[in-house]
């Protein structure tokens, strides 16, 4: 998930984005990352895309979607916050769940400059 942060960091830099909203843009993806990642069981996708102002990240897994229950122990405190935390960030969310795949989709509104032509 460091190369998810890193990349959204340095693209979002490139793009000039404020860096509030960069941060909580990396918190976005941070969390939808993580969730793919221990949920899925296959590959991650992450893309992102600025148009007027607005940051639409996707995050997809190609792994067959399995209902999965909290284990034994699980602290609420501890986990599971972290699709609520992304529902507070963004302006929406939308879940799509397929036969092999699952995405989600965000938008994020943002302070962005020109792009840095140098990338």
């Amino acid at each position: 998930m460091g190369a998810a942060r890193r990349f959204t960091t340095d693209l979002l830099r490139s793009w000039k984005v404020a860096d509030e909203d960069r941060e909580s843009a990396v918190l976005i993806v941070d969390e939808l990352t993580v969730n793919a990642v221990q949920h899925g069981h296959a590959d991650t996708t992450l893309v992102m895309a600025l148009e007027d102002g607005v940051l639409l990240i996707a995050v997809s897994d190609t792994g067959a979607c399995v209902p999965h229950r909290p284990p034994e122990g699980f602290d609420p405190d501890e986990h599971g916050r972290g699709t609520g935390i992304v529902r507070f960030l963004a302006q929406g969310m939308d879940v799509s769940l397929g036969e092999h795949s699952c995405r989600v989709d965000v938008a994020l509104k943002v302070t962005a400059g020109e792009p840095d032509s140098r990338r």
